[in-house]
């Protein structure tokens, strides 16, 4: 995995810039700089300017521990929350933030919470704009993410919650492919033959990881995965019921969500038409929480533990910015629970 070690390149070796270095590169004294940040003392607005442009251009970032010149910073880091979320995705950012909060309060920042969408990150735009964080972590990962491109242009420290195609970007997510892998290959295994997917967004990346984890374990017990048992873009009930409905019309023995809200709509469609689970169709889940819970028969789902995906994220980002080694990419772990829903009857 590639490793960020520091902020700034020397000699084609990367290290982090300390203040000495702003303030010879500008001529002025280490104090002069050391005001600039923290706003204390006289000093004109010229020099100030000059500091700061500095900074932002070779992504300057004081230590923690540098001698109380952290005071030039915020103490804030900022949680952006998708703002086009579903009401039922709720739960799992809520525990994702907790554990971010457990960590942010532990190492003396605060927390701020914004949101951003697909197509709209004015908000995110209007607090980097403003000086008002000192890091940023991203909820989750879009396709073309505008917010990662910003972020990338501004040179703001900033770790994403996801999968991404960029090994400069930092980020943390769960093994999400290879979780989802191993429940179709246990599925097969149990004997199911025809094993309908349906999944949500296809710009949401966590969508297509789980995807190509079904895909990958079709094809590793020599079966193609039928396009026709792939269903897409599923973000509301009636989406899914079509997709239900011609499902079982093509004889499939499960089904297969790649989230809980999608596999609450099935459960609600097969019990409107009275069909049994597990008797008539298995059904299982890519993602378990309090949705399905209480459910009768209970639902074979992957548990991914969000609240510890929030405190890693905290604890990566942190790092990174006091200048310590880091990897961009990092990978949880997870659990499959299999339950009465693809029981063998």
């Amino acid at each position: 995995m590639t490793k960020i070690v520091g902020l700034t390149k020397r000699d084609g070796v990367t290290e982090k810039l300390t203040i000495r270095d702003v303030a010879e590169s500008l001529g002025v004294s280490e104090s002069t700089v050391s005001r600039a940040i923290s706003g204390k003392g006289r000093i004109g607005e010229a020099t100030r300017r000059r500091v700061f442009n500095y900074i932002e251009e070779h992504n300057y970032m004081p230590g923690i521990g540098s001698n109380g010149l952290i005071s030039g910073r915020t103490r804030n880091i900022c949680w952006v929350m998708p703002g086009d979320c579903n009401v039922v995705e709720i739960p799992f950012f809520q525990q994702c933030m907790t554990g971010l909060l457990e960590v942010t309060e532990t190492f003396g920042y605060n927390l701020l919470v914004t949101s951003s969408s697909q197509n709209d990150i004015s908000h995110l735009e209007n607090l980097v704009g403003n000086h008002k964080a000192d890091g940023i972590v991203l909820a989750r990962t879009n396709v073309d993410d505008l917010a990662i491109d910003f972020l990338k242009g501004k040179k703001v420290p900033f770790l994403a919650i996801g999968s991404y195609d960029d090994e400069n970007v930092l980020r943390v997510d769960h093994d999400h492919k290879a979780a989802c892998k191993e429940f179709t290959s246990m599925l097969l295994l149990k004997g199911c033959e025809r094993i309908g997917l349906l999944g949500g967004n296809k710009r949401l990346i966590v969508n297509l990881s789980r995807y190509a984890g079904y895909e990958e374990a079709m094809l590793q017990a020599g079966r193609s995965a039928e396009p026709g048992l792939v269903y897409m873009d599923i973000e509301n009930y009636v989406a899914a019921e079509i997709a239900v409905e011609e499902l079982l019309r093509k004889k499939v023995d499960c089904l297969l969500c790649t989230d809980d809200a999608i596999c609450l709509y099935v459960l609600n469609k097969l019990n409107k038409e009275n069909i049994g689970v597990p008797h008539a169709v298995k059904v299982g889940s890519f993602y378990d929480s309090s949705l399905l819970e209480n459910r009768i028969p209970a639902i074979s789902s992957i548990d991914f533990d969000a609240c510890e995906l929030g405190r890693n994220a905290g604890k990566i980002l942190i790092d990174y910015m006091e200048g310590k080694e880091v990897n961009t990419s990092n990978l949880f772990g997870y659990e499959i629970r299999l339950k009465e829903s693809t029981k063998d009857y």
